[in-house]
């Protein structure tokens, strides 16, 4: 299969000789995405990677043209220019790259803020020329769909088609035992590692094939209002959060530390244009101004309470409109 996809044509089809038959090139792929877990899976069957902190983007190449889409089904092509020339450089017919766009700071970690501020922020427009693709994996390549295939035989064949000394880079495998692979990853600063079948197909959603393990819990929850305070950073006391269970929003508790005053101050301003009367789900609060629930915060905590509340939330940062769909689900736990 590895040959007949990545293999040049040198001669002229033989008329006598059956037409191969190529698999159509899907318009967007769903992702799949990791499971969250307490700890790495064990033995031969898993194999284990860096969790890089970025943007999820899926790179289409085909006839020449290449989009940048992200997890959400948005074109950022012209927000990662870099990538996106790089991507046609790699001189394939058609392809799907699955992977991380990330900056790295000066310890070679990827920096989630930096990225974003690179991006101009929130709902910026800037483009982010500097970012680099962590690869991961290969959903589709010269007319043929990867997907069936074991992932081990998936990033084999990616590893064949990045070229080096490009902003594309490939996902290396960690040679480790699961446990001590996390431990230096956390001793390191890395927000946690991944785990994945080697023997797994390629299925959108969260099968479980795919693992995250991570050091510090982070997820993104919507912002439903704040309890103001004249004495708080920004005049915002503890923001309350939702996430997503059976399909509904669901309170899972609030944060107050995390902010600056910078932070702080600019996500009032937006908070107070989002203002509603009444809570977007059944909660009953006194002193708090309910918001639409449209703002998407990313929050580091240190696990759940019984009654699935966060516990030890801080405030991390607003994640991008474009990546809302990355909205915890209870029902995951």
């Amino acid at each position: 299969m590895a040959e007949i996809v990545r293999g040049p044509v040198s001669k002229a089809r033989d008329a006598r000789q059956r037409k191969l038959l190529f698999d159509p090139m899907p318009n967007r792929v769903e992702p799949c995405l990791a499971l969250l877990a307490s700890k790495p899976p064990a033995g031969d069957d898993w194999s284990y990677e860096v969790k890089w902190d970025g943007y999820r983007l899926a790179i289409h190449i085909d006839a020449r043209t290449v989009r940048v889409l992200t997890r959400g089904g948005h074109d950022w092509t012209n927000r990662f220019p870099t990538i996106a020339g790089d991507a046609l450089d790699l001189g394939l017919d058609s392809a799907i790259l699955d992977g991380e766009a990330v900056v790295l700071d000066n310890r070679g970690a990827s920096d989630f803020g930096a990225l974003q501020q690179a991006l101009g922020g929130r709902g910026g427009k800037r483009s982010a020329a500097g970012a680099l693709l962590y690869a991961f994996d290969l959903l589709y390549l010269n007319g043929h769909d990867l997907r069936p295939l074991p992932c081990e035989e998936r990033r084999k064949m990616l590893a064949g088609v990045i070229k080096p000394h490009t902003s594309i880079r490939f996902s290396e495998d960690v040679d480790a035992d699961g446990d001590e692979f996390l431990a230096v990853a956390c001793e390191l600063g890395l927000e946690g590692i991944i785990a994945k079948r080697r023997d797994a197909p390629y299925r959108s959603g969260r099968g479980g094939e795919w693992r995250k393990i991570k050091c510090i819990q982070s997820e993104g929850f919507f912002i439903i209002g704040y309890e103001p305070s004249a004495s708080a950073l920004g005049g915002i006391g503890r923001l309350l959060l939702a996430a997503w269970k059976n399909n509904r929003l669901t309170y899972v508790g609030g944060v107050g530390t995390g902010f600056t005053d910078r932070s702080a101050t600019a996500l009032r301003k937006q908070l107070d244009a989002l203002q509603i009367d009444k809570p977007a789900l059944k909660l009953a609060r006194k002193g708090v101004r309910w918001v639409s629930p449209s703002l998407v915060a990313e929050i580091d905590f240190r696990g759940w309470t019984t009654d699935q509340k966060l516990r030890h939330a801080s405030y991390k940062v607003l994640r991008d409109v474009a990546d809302a769909a990355n909205v915890f689900r209870l029902d995951d736990l």
